[in-house]
């Protein structure tokens, strides 16, 4: 007799998967078909048992059922075969046996009907309890879950947090013990549906085998040898149900055994893994229902190649919730809840907001997230880029100690070369080139401190040594506002733009400084966990640029726009840009001061290739002003508004899809 092929896995009874739920709904599928096919079976052996004298006519339709055992089609029927071949055999042979008669009840009231009344009674109305108390504890279980996750972040009650903690462990474990006594319950009906199904149709022919005296001895060599074998049958499948049994209840008593830690969410003893290019597990989504009311729904997320997919339970699979590729993930506080992260499409019009359960789920979605927005995925060996990247991650923020020592005599990279200025189209004209591209350390000091924060001190000490700059006044006010109101009216230009980091560099004219200052920035906020960023306006006019503060209209900083000697969108992401601005350093007493630079890394909401060129223009009507009859032939090649201020042709990203017929875009705010 072949064993169960199919059976519920102890071991997955915890985690609660959708898959273990899809399988689970198969085998209750197929608990509620055997309890109809059993209660048919009864109410046919029933009418054997009742009707004396209709009993050709019953043992006919018996023999029926017995064949419709075949034409189910359990869905967990892989197995069966020997057991659908055997009732077919007890359906030949009850068809010719169709001639029984009264003295045949007590016989078959001890073992025809009496087995398989057992067998609804006990077994199928076990599974039937199980169910519901199973379904109790899921119930009490998400209300906890529910509960635990509305905890406040900023106002936080060690005593009721400890309470939710200890709620949440005990439904946990009581939904675990009934999610293992149900599914023990329901491997082990594999084997008990076998001999219910065949023990009555055993002691049914054998007593009419010990009854009917006639033809006994034709009966007797027929059926002798085919019984002996329905009954080594049966005990063999008793036997694997005993031994399948003791193996549920061992494998049962040593999963309970475990730390009540197993049981508590946020009571991670294993360290953060973030070079994860896969993840799967239960995420609070925040749904909207309406204008300004909003509902959490704990839902099972998991990545899929560079696709985030969600699959609620019931769902046999999975449908895709948002395209991972060149993605943006960030941290973000959400209704006082803890460990929300928000994901953004790269074109920022989709945007969906989740909350982990712990603080390590919280971290390696945001680090998996990153990994697949990269596209690791598709290289030959994506476990070992994304270690290989982590650990570069590492590097660019650890302080290096030690290089290896230049030879002597070997040229230093040329500060000395022309100004390099970003033409239309985001391409870097001008300036001279060396011969060999320049190491990591003639660009940036070892060691150089990031600055995330455009307020810190850092930020006034520059503008308090840019040679001529003015600094800005915290309430926004200028002395020579006046003055430069007049010189700004042909150009102003506003961007939305996110500060991501700035710091010293070590030269000025060479667009890798850029390039080597945005991989370092980006690097030190990801293995430092700093995702949270604040949106600003970047002005742009004929004279300087402006970090406006969207809500007070403050001006946070203010860079003179010749002091801006470098300027750069990234190659590969679009949104990336930066500038590297000139200053003076006094610290050594010379009357001049030794130049000093450095380089600020911005993300903004369209293109960097547009504040790239909205800056280059700026620069180009900056000498124009130099020449009345330069800056009208400039004003006579572009375009200009009714009040005299450029026109800038390239509409912003959001605008392409508004139709043809939208007018373009103005260079004023």
């Amino acid at each position: 007799m072949p064993a169960v092929h199919h059976k519920l896995l102890l071991e997955e009874a915890l985690q609660d998967s959708p898959q273990t739920r899809s399988l689970l709904s198969v085998f209750e599928e197929d608990a509620g078909m055997l309890t109809t096919y059993t209660n048919q079976l009864l109410q046919s052996l029933q009418r054997v048992f009742g009707a004396q004298s209709e009993m050709g006519l019953a043992t006919e339709q018996l023999s029926q059922q017995l064949l419709e055992y075949e034409k189910k089609n359990f869905a967990l029927g892989k197995g069966d075969e020997e057991v659908i071949t055997t009732l077919q055999s007890f359906a030949k042979t009850v068809g010719e046996l169709n001639s029984l008669h009264s003295e045949l009840a007590n016989q078959m009231a001890d073992s025809m009907v009496f087995p398989l009344i057992q067998f609804r009674e006990k077994d199928l109305t076990e599974i039937s309890t199980l169910k519901e108390i199973f379904g109790i504890a899921t119930d009490e279980h998400e209300a906890a879950m529910v509960k635990y996750s509305r905890l406040p972040k900023k106002r936080e009650n060690e005593k009721l947090k400890s309470d939710m903690v200890k709620e949440v462990a005990y439904t946990r474990r009581k939904q675990h013990q009934a999610s293992l006594q149900y599914y023990c319950a329901l491997n082990a009906l594999q084997y008990r549906k076998r001999v219910a199904m065949l023990e009555p149709m055993l002691g049914y022919t054998q007593a009419q085998i010990s009854f009917f005296k006639k033809g006994i001895e034709l009966v007797s060599k027929k059926m002798d040898c085919f019984l002996a074998s329905v009954s080594t049958m049966t005990q063999n499948i008793q036997a694997q149900l005993d031994a399948e049994a003791e193996t549920m209840r061992m494998a049962q008593r040593e999963l309970l055994s475990v730390e009540d830690t197993v049981y508590m969410p946020d009571k991670d003893t294993e360290p953060v893994n973030r070079t994860l290019i896969q993840k799967a597990g239960y995420l609070n989504i925040r749904n909207k229902t309406g204008l300004v009311t909003t509902a959490w729904d704990r839902l099972y997320f998991f990545t899929q190649g560079g696709n985030l997919m969600c699959q609620p339970r019931g769902a046999v699979a999975g449908g895709m919730v948002l395209d991972l590729d060149n993605s943006s993930v960030m941290a973000v506080e959400c209704e006082d809840r803890r460990y929300c992260f928000q994901i953004t499409s790269p074109s920022g019009k989709t945007s969906m907001i989740l909350q982990a359960e712990s603080k390590r789920e919280y971290e390696e979605w945001i680090c998996t997230v990153n990994n697949i927005s990269r596209q690791i995925y598709l290289t030959d060996n994506p476990e070992a880029v994304a270690i290989r990247l982590n650990q570069t991650a590492i590097q660019a923020v650890t302080p290096i100690t030690s290089f290896e020592k230049r030879p002597e005599g070997s040229p230093n990279p040329d500060r000395s070369g022309m100004l390099l200025v970003a033409k239309p189209g985001g391409v870097l004209a001008g300036g001279s080139q060396t011969g060999a591209a320049p190491e990591p350390e003639d660009l940036i000091a070892p060691g150089t401190p990031i600055q995330f924060d455009i307020m810190l001190p850092a930020s006034e000490f520059l503008d308090q040594n840019r040679a001529g700059g003015r600094r800005t006044n915290p309430f926004g006010e200028t002395d020579d506002d006046c003055s430069t109101e007049s010189d700004d009216s042909l150009l102003q230009q506003v961007f939305a733009v996110r500060f991501l980091g700035s710091m010293a560099v070590r030269c000025g004219n060479n667009q890798e400084v850029i390039y080597e200052a945005m991989r370092q920035v980006l690097a030190a906020r990801a293995i430092h966990n700093i995702f949270r960023t604040t949106e600003s306006h970047l002005m742009v006019t004929s004279s300087s640029l402006r970090l406006i503060d969207p809500q007070t209209q403050v001006t946070r900083i203010s860079f003179q726009l010749r002091e801006v000697c470098q300027f750069a969108a990234h190659q590969e992401n679009g949104r990336l840009m930066g500038f590297v601005v000139e200053g003076r350093d006094w610290s050594d007493g010379d009357e001049e001061g030794e130049p000093s630079f450095s380089a600020f890394v911005f993300e903004s909401n369209t293109e960097g290739e547009k504040i790239c060129y909205t800056i280059s223009l700026a620069k180009d009507i900056t000498e124009a002003k130099k020449d009345p009859e330069a800056l009208a032939q400039l004003m006579k090649n572009m375009p200009l508004t009714n009040d005299g201020k450029f026109l800038l042709l390239e509409p912003e990203e959001g605008d392409t899809t508004n139709g043809a017929g939208q007018e373009d875009l103005e260079s004023e705010a």
